[in-house]
């Protein structure tokens, strides 16, 4: 009986631990912790700010989300808000982002390297899609897409590689997403791979991408 009491403990462990792994970010044990952005301790995320130092402005933002921005070459516009534009978002696990999309514009090809996103579209019509990992076949690299219209809701999960396109050559488009942290990161594939500082080896990236040297060459400048 012992025996078995005692596998059962070490499996509930088990599982917690394996639980908290996979969250995005830590679970807060307290109330809130403001982030300090003066305090010179580096932490996983930021130092807490005293508590009877904390105000409602801490929590609160003018983000003015309800305004257009103006696209990007790519035609899209991305607002995060994320805690380092609100500090009290520290450990609390969430930020939030309007995206908006010029006629024809897109959100290219990204990765959030810690949250699964959420997005919901406010105006117009998107194509959305994300490509699973490496995983063995039949599911290696799988692609998902869909169409989306106003008031539709489509998760990215985390990691993996995604984008959004405005397929509309006359009307733009805005979205709201949430992401499951409060730094989601985002990793753009076309400006990481041929925009790094230092240049990736361009006999690294013609061999990977099965094309001349001078491709390469041609979209590294």
């Amino acid at each position: 009986m012992a025996s078995s009491s005692s596998f059962l403990l070490l499996a509930a462990l088990l599982a917690l631990v394996s639980w908290q792994a996979t969250a995005s970010d830590p679970s807060p044990l307290q109330d809130f912790c403001v982030a300090d952005m003066n305090s010179p301790v580096r932490v996983n995320g930021f130092v807490c700010k005293n508590p009877m130092e904390v105000n409602a402005d801490d929590f609160f933002k003018a983000a003015n989300l309800d305004k257009p921005r103006v696209p990007n070459k790519v035609g899209s516009n991305v607002t995060l808000i994320n805690v380092m534009q609100i500090a009290g978002l520290n450990t609390l696990g969430i930020s939030i982002a309007r995206i908006d999309y010029a006629p024809l514009g897109q959100n290219p090809p990204h990765t959030h390297p810690r949250a699964t996103e959420i997005l919901t579209v406010l105006e117009g019509t998107l194509y959305v899609g994300f490509v699973t990992s490496n995983q063995p076949a039949p599911n290696r690299n799988k692609f998902l897409s869909k169409v989306l219209n106003k008031g539709d809701v489509f998760v990215f999960p985390v990691g993996l590689i995604h984008f959004q396109f405005n397929p509309n050559p006359h009307q733009p488009a805005v979205a709201i997403a949430a992401l499951s942290s409060q730094n989601p990161g985002a990793i753009t594939i076309a400006n990481a791979v041929f925009g790094s500082d230092p240049a990736i080896s361009d006999d690294v990236l013609a061999k990977a991408f099965q094309v001349e040297k001078n491709t390469i060459d041609y979209l590294q400048d």
